[in-house]
């Protein structure tokens, strides 16, 4: 399949604006990759211990599909927390912080000023961040509601509700090499998570792309050709925290699940031994 060559300058308004946010960018870019490989990756022989956000009663299927495959036999400690408990700091047990599909406005709503405040620190402080659909919408840094630990927007936002269904990804080296894949191309379901291209936050750094949509789902007035070229994966830093950002699925029975593990793996900053107990709490 043939790579999109779109480009994001064409469809922006203002060109002498235009160029001075992409040369910015470039900076920050080159600034945010060489702090994210100055880090070593998560040694396979330790545990990583992960927090899934939840504020469902536990019915939720984003949850349920990353407790699925977040398994200790793969090197992972998943437990689901609640916003409430966020709010109080459990967070501090944590190696990262998933936020998974759903609602990005309302996961914002469930962990108010106070729990945003916190997720901020944590990554701030070292801990990571994976958000997948809903929870990249909320890492962005467009809405009133995001947390702004990654330095994108969102393309063509008033389609944000454009369809659902199994799109194509085209992954860049650093993306095979960070997702360990072997494919240069793979299917995953995409449901109407954000089309990512890069904002101009001068206090963020820039962000590195994973991979690109191949192709799209244009359904409900939104426009074709709008998500093709537009980033689907991307990676960052907060401070001390890394920041990965899944539009799709790839967490979903469909898969492909080995992308997602792997990203979790990289964002996992601190393991601890493969030995120590599973992570209890009360409820």
């Amino acid at each position: 399949m043939k790579h999109s060559t779109a480009t994001f300058p064409e469809a922006l308004p203002g060109s002498i604006t235009t160029l001075c946010q992409l040369m910015l960018f470039c900076v920050l870019v080159a600034n945010g990759i060489a702090r994210a490989e100055s880090l070593p990756g998560a040694d396979r022989d330790t545990l990583i211990r992960v927090a899934i956000y939840d504020h469902s009663d536990g019915s939720a299927n984003g949850p349920k599909n990353l407790k699925r495959i977040l398994v200790r036999d793969a090197g992972f400690d998943a437990v689901r927390v609640t916003p409430e408990e966020i709010q109080k700091g459990i967070l501090e047990k944590f190696d990262v912080l998933i936020m998974p599909g759903g609602s990005g406005s309302k996961q914002a709503e469930k962990l108010g000023e106070e729990g945003r405040a916190v997720v901020k620190s944590f990554v701030r402080s070292g801990g990571g961040y994976v958000g997948i659909c809903a929870g990249s919408y909320l890492a962005s840094s467009q809405y009133t509601w995001s947390l702004g630990i990654v330095n994108a927007r969102v393309w063509d936002r008033s389609h944000w509700a454009r369809g659902t269904g199994t799109v194509s990804l085209g992954l860049s080296p650093s993306g095979r090499k960070v997702l360990r894949s072997k494919a240069s191309e793979l299917d995953v379901y995409y449901g109407q998570g954000p089309l990512l291209i890069p904002h101009d936050n001068p206090e963020l750094p820039g962000y590195e792309v994973l991979a690109t949509y191949e192709t799209e789902i244009a359904k409900k007035g939104a426009p074709v050709g709008a998500m093709v070229g537009t980033h689907a994966i991307v990676r960052t830093m907060f401070h001390d925290g890394r920041v990965l950002c899944f539009s799709p699925h790839p967490e979903s029975s469909g898969g492909p699940n080995s992308i997602m593990v792997e990203g979790i793996r990289w964002a996992g900053s601190k393991p601890i031994d493969l030995n120590s107990p599973p992570i209890e709490i009360e409820r």
